[in-house]
């Protein structure tokens, strides 16, 4: 009995030091915060690393809450349609969150992320080789940028 306990003992017992051949990341100790000991700093410096200063300053350069407020308010009241702001926020939210699902759909489907990359990267080669790689073809995108500007702004 004491032969078949010590030869599976042996079949269980590994070769190499579990350190070496862990499966498991090696990390180091938790010390729990509560006994956290100073024993090796000095009184200067166990003071200095204690230190704590608060100041504040009215003429700091931080951003006044109260005028942002009160010129967002003046440039409500300035706006004629607020309906009209109203709908295109709220569809512009909308759009965002039904894009986010649609997003989530296809990458739910295991083939379909990849070849999305892969038309995206496609895209990418192409608009750099039309625009980017040529002087002519970049002045050409530059006015093209510059007419959709003055379309948006409406001053063409």
């Amino acid at each position: 009995m004491a032969v078949a306990a010590s030869t599976s003992m042996a079949l269980f017992t590994p070769r190499f030091p579990a350190t070496h051949f862990s499966v498991f990341p090696y990390l180091p100790p938790r010390f729990p915060t509560t006994s956290l000991s100073f024993k090796g700093l000095s009184e200067s410096r166990r003071s200095s690393l204690l230190l704590v200063k608060a100041t504040s300053s009215e003429d700091s350069s931080g951003v006044d809450t109260n005028e942002l407020i009160a010129d967002l308010k003046e440039k409500w009241d300035a706006v004629e349609n607020k309906s009209t702001v109203l709908l295109y926020g709220g569809g512009a939210i909308v759009a965002v969150w039904l894009s986010s699902v649609v997003v989530g759909a296809i990458n739910s489907v295991p083939v379909l992320p990849k070849v999305m990359e892969l038309v995206g990267l496609g895209y990418t080669g192409w608009f750099v080789y039309r625009y980017l790689l040529f002087k002519q073809s970049r002045k050409e995108l530059a006015t093209d940028i510059e007419s959709l500007k003055k379309k948006i702004a409406g001053t063409e």
